[in-house]
């Protein structure tokens, strides 16, 4: 008795200490985000409110295979999502935006362009996504609309979904289920075809600011 009694106050001052920490690890993982998130945003209208003439020499070519680091935003307005997009699908670039695959096309370039982001942060709006929203992603190469045509819930192995496409398509990937606790055992798809075959040019006066709606 005497020892539990001497245990429980040193029990007590770490599970407090334990706790203090994770809730400042929270903070500073939310911070990073916000903080990368505003200063693409920034980057991105900055690029689109520069004269043509500049803009275009300082975008890629269309059909280049080098991807640019900042790929642009993406919203899908009756979801409530906004989001930069950036090149790439480690741990550290999700950690921070929605990444675009390297292995698939580029949103301006024909065929099946694939992005992934996290289910408890950037995409976990996608859990209302229903068939016939609109979608916009703005980029230097212009504003690009699509419409989901689908959604389906795959395993990880199942890559059908990536498969190329004859038609230009955006493909949205994210864990599944939405509120699972630990690794999510399946993936949630969002397929939206290409509304037009040119981007149409951007009003960089209605830009929406990038939010973020979850937090991990």
């Amino acid at each position: 008795m005497n020892t539990i009694a001497r245990i429980r106050p040193w029990l007590a001052w770490t599970l407090w200490v334990v706790g203090l920490t994770c809730i400042m690890w929270c903070g500073w993982v939310t911070a990073k985000e916000k903080s990368f998130q505003v200063e693409q945003g920034r980057l991105l209208d900055r690029e689109l409110s520069s004269p043509p003439s500049i803009r275009l020499a300082s975008r890629p070519a269309a059909n280049s295979t080098v991807a640019p680091n900042l790929i642009g935003r993406l919203d899908i307005a009756r979801v409530k999502l906004s989001v930069m997009v950036v090149e790439g699908d480690d741990e550290e670039t999700l950690n921070v935006a929605v990444g675009h695959l390297p292995d698939t096309p580029l949103p301006w370039q024909s065929g099946n362009s694939a992005l992934a982001g996290h289910r408890d942060t950037f995409f976990r709006p996608l859990k209302d996504v229903r068939v016939g929203d609109e979608i916009v992603l703005t980029s230097l190469h212009g504003e690009l609309h699509y419409r989901v045509e689908r959604t389906v819930i795959v395993d990880p192995q199942d890559l059908s979904v990536l498969k190329p496409s004859v038609k230009p398509t955006l493909t949205l990937v994210t864990c599944f289920p939405f509120f699972y606790v630990g690794h999510a055992p399946r993936r949630f798809v969002v397929q939206a075809r290409r509304l037009g075959a040119e981007p149409r040019p951007v009003d960089t006066g209605s830009q929406p600011r990038p939010r973020i709606h979850a937090t991990s």
